[in-house]
């Protein structure tokens, strides 16, 4: 569904529908996408409230007819609700699945409890409140909350050990083709650009993240030891090493704060896992061949599981910063080694390595404002090597890469042309998953 605005107030509009989670995808073109298939009621409030503050609304017959029509969801789980509460608890949904796609809700682990899929996760809004959640799509809900994401995760790993696994859960096909549904206007939309530039050397945190499949796969094809398997549904693909006893698994079309790498190394084939490692999906390609070569060594992966995280551990793993001289500052729980220019780093929590058996994230390495909102990050739990970590730390400070300037304009929320009357036009195709 689509809004085109045109006058010379058009920015009214714009920010009005923009605040009400219509994406812009060209000046003055947005598009609303929902999960729970309720565009043409939310069109019709959009209208209503464009039309009180004075702006002219046009809406096509199509529209209309689909703003008037009355339907409900097929074997929908709650038949005790009314239209107007099922309509609430999809909205709900709506906003943590938004909540999620915008970054303001850090989903830390998921698990599938025999009937749908759980999760536990921490808003950087809102207080920080710490949540959990239960179901998928418009059926997704916050169950009970957290003070802190420590207790969350003890909380959630309780009940849901066996199945938890960090990160968000893989889109569903709903998630997914909402996602799509977006890209197509997005693209029409781009203008012509000049010819790109040519690359420029950075470091290796700023780097471009490149074709993370090309990565994996040129691994693999280098390193005989290594076997590739792919999921049934082609989502992820798994590279297993011939002891069985390190495993990667790399999910595909990610956003890139989501998680798109997982290394679990374990002692044996068939034991818990002593230390797990994850990347997101804007990781820079030099870091993710650091990472890459270091599991190439052989046993570069073994830890000593039953000894503690000490001060001896931290230091080794994060000699390279101390020698290129980053910031190091402790604040209560979190020891940091900072960049020169205040833009990577690596987080320490010393209050997660006092539990190792819980596999949480204890080690950051980030680049962007900061380390609780990262452009991209690596997760490391207590047990990860400090040899990786060494690895990883040299790369942060000493690795270059290279990267694409920006030419074009990716984010066009503050594309405002003025334009009165603004005039928008909003076409539509009714969800195919209605029952009348």
């Amino acid at each position: 569904m689509t809004a085109v605005l045109t006058g010379t107030q058009a920015h009214v509009a714009h920010l009005s529908l923009e605040a009400a989670d219509w994406t812009v995808v060209a000046d003055n073109l947005l598009v609303l996408v929902r999960i729970d298939h309720e565009e043409p009621y939310w069109a019709k409030d959009a209208a209503k409230h464009l039309s009180a503050d004075g702006i002219t609304v046009e809406i096509t017959p199509r529209l209309q007819e689909a703003m008037n029509e009355e339907w409900t969801w097929a074997n929908y789980p709650m038949p005790w609700c009314t239209r107007s509460e099922i309509r609430e608890v999809s909205n709900q949904a709506q906003k943590i699945h938004d909540d999620i796609r915008h970054g303001q809700l850090l989903i830390h682990a998921h698990a599938h409890d025999g009937h749908t899929t759980v999760a536990v996760g921490t808003y950087l809004h809102r207080n920080g409140k710490s949540v959990y959640l239960h179901g998928e799509d418009h059926l997704r809900q916050v169950t009970d909350t957290f003070d802190s994401p420590a207790g969350a995760l003890l909380a959630f790993e309780k009940v849901h050990g066996a199945e938890m696994r960090p990160g968000p859960a893989p889109l569903t096909d709903t998630e997914r083709a909402a996602a799509e549904a977006r890209a197509p206007l997005s693209l029409t939309a781009v203008k012509a650009e000049p010819a790109r530039p040519e690359p420029e050397t950075v470091p290796a945190y700023l780097a471009d993240a490149g074709d993370h499949d090309s990565l994996l796969d040129a691994f693999i094809d280098s390193h005989s030891e290594w076997e590739k398997w792919r999921t049934w549904s082609d989502e992820t693909t798994h590279a297993i090493h011939e002891s069985q006893t390190l495993r990667i698994e790399r999910v595909h079309e990610t956003l890139a704060h989501e998680t798109a790498w997982t290394v679990a190394a374990y002692e044996t084939p068939v034991s818990d896992r002593m230390w797990v490692l994850t990347a997101t999906g804007a990781t820079p390609a030099p870091m993710l061949e650091e990472l890459l070569n270091h599991l190439a060594e052989g046993d570069g992966w073994d830890a000593a599981i039953s000894a503690p995280v000490d001060e001896k551990m931290v230091t080794v793993a994060t000699q390279p910063l101390s020698d290129a001289g980053w910031k190091h500052t402790v604040d209560g729980r979190w020891i940091r080694w900072t960049s020169p220019t205040g833009d990577a780093g690596i987080q320490f929590d010393a209050f997660t390595a006092q539990h190792p058996s819980h596999n949480l994230a204890t080690w950051t390495v980030w680049a962007g404002p900061g380390p609780d909102r990262p452009t991209w990050a690596v997760t490391a739990s207590p047990h990860t090597p400090s040899s990786l970590l060494a690895d990883l730390s040299e790369a942060l400070a000493h690795k270059t890469g290279t990267r694409h300037p920006q030419t074009g304009t990716p984010e066009r929320r503050t594309s405002l042309v003025t334009s009165p009357p603004v005039t928008p036009a909003v076409a539509a195709t009714p969800a195919a998953s209605r029952t009348r």
